[in-house]
């Protein structure tokens, strides 16, 4: 696990881990929980969900997870966090994948409040990340105004359901995760903030709320120590620029404007350049990321800093033709994909001694 930056000279050897998330978009298992909605995705359901495509949506979703990151690290990640998953035990078949086995990730995993039964997780590499505490962290937000059906400004299956006794809109719990990579402490937070269903506008308090929330939470970790090592990451529903991620969360795309525990999003300048991870009437955002507090841009790698971040987009996930051509290659009528969504990723290295 050595890896040689150019940017830091030949003679230097580094430790490196990646860290990954992806929207494993709709992976459910073929049976049918009464207690969600989950009826299309079962065998006799609209998406004629069957065990064969169940496997093929593994085998994909493994090799993804096998490979993110292997530009720089040839070893599969040792943190991914995950959404759009329907219960624990999809992750226990993910994990078993022949193409990931011998990895031995751990799962760490509740069931949240979506009515779809679509959760977040986390999986970690158990050789190299030791996990003390974690807990599930709510959000509430309520709906204020009726939202018309009619308004297509957003297509999206991610629809959130709304409690007709006191208009709480039930959306995904917050993972936060505390634990130690090779005997450094490390915090991480898994989320896939509320959908821009009902369109991007109206729907915009409940992200805001998302990024309020995350930075309580990162707030009450710095309060215990001002150096405490956060990673937040996930499927926001909104991009680099948007208010939920510039003002509730505070995110600067700028080292150098990053304030002592602030938060630095290596994502905006991607976003800038026209990159993506999800396409919408061909127009890319990127509605992935994952952002890191002050404390990770240390100069001195005697232990673990952020090194760079990008994009896993290579072709194999890529729509070859048809009216989507160039998209993410998902699930479709007649092929088993991947995911609507483009997987991304940090390094963290630490100089060897």
């Amino acid at each position: 696990m050595a890896v040689y930056p150019k940017s830091f000279g030949q003679t230097k050897k580094f430790k490196i881990h990646t860290l990954a998330f992806y929207n494993f978009e709709n992976l459910f298992d073929t049976i049918n929980d009464p207690e969600t909605f989950d009826e299309d995705w079962t065998p006799k359901g609209s998406q004629n969900w069957t065990f064969a495509k169940y496997q093929k949506k593994l085998a994909n979703l493994s090799r993804v997870l096998a490979e993110i990151g292997n530009s720089e690290n040839s070893e599969s990640p040792t943190f991914i966090g995950g959404c759009e998953i329907e219960n624990r035990g999809v992750l226990e078949d993910l994990i078993a994948q022949p193409i990931l086995v011998d990895k031995k990730y751990g799962i760490i995993h509740f069931d949240s409040p979506d009515k779809r039964g679509i959760d977040v997780a986390l999986l970690y590499r158990k050789e190299f990340f030791q996990p003390m505490t974690y807990s599930n962290i709510p959000l509430y937000v309520f709906q204020k105004e009726s939202i018309s059906k009619n308004n297509k400004e957003e297509l999206t299956d991610d629809v959130e359901v709304v409690s007709s006794k006191n208009k709480r809109v039930y959306t995904r719990d917050q993972l936060l995760v505390s634990g130690f990579l090779e005997g450094e402490e490390i915090h991480l937070i898994v989320n896939h903030w509320p959908s821009r269903s009902g369109g991007e506008q109206r729907s915009s308090p409940f992200r805001e709320a998302a990024g309020a929330l995350n930075r309580k939470i990162i707030d009450s970790l710095q309060r215990i120590n001002p150096n405490a090592k956060v990673i937040t990451m996930g499927d926001l529903n909104d991009g680099p620029y948007n208010k939920s991620v510039k003002i509730a969360l505070g995110a600067k795309a700028k080292k150098a404007d990053v304030p002592p525990m602030g938060i630095y999003n290596p994502f905006e300048d991607m976003a800038k350049k026209g990159m993506g991870t999800i396409a919408h009437r061909d127009a890319w955002d990127i509605f992935d990321q994952i952002m890191i507090t002050k404390s990770l841009l240390q100069s001195d790698y005697s232990s673990y800093q952020f090194w760079k971040a990008g994009i896993y987009n290579k072709s194999f996930l890529v729509q070859t033709s048809g009216q989507f051509k160039g998209y993410p290659l998902r699930h479709g009528a007649t092929e088993i994909g991947f995911s609507d969504h483009f997987p991304v990723y940090i390094y963290l290295i630490k100089e060897k001694k």
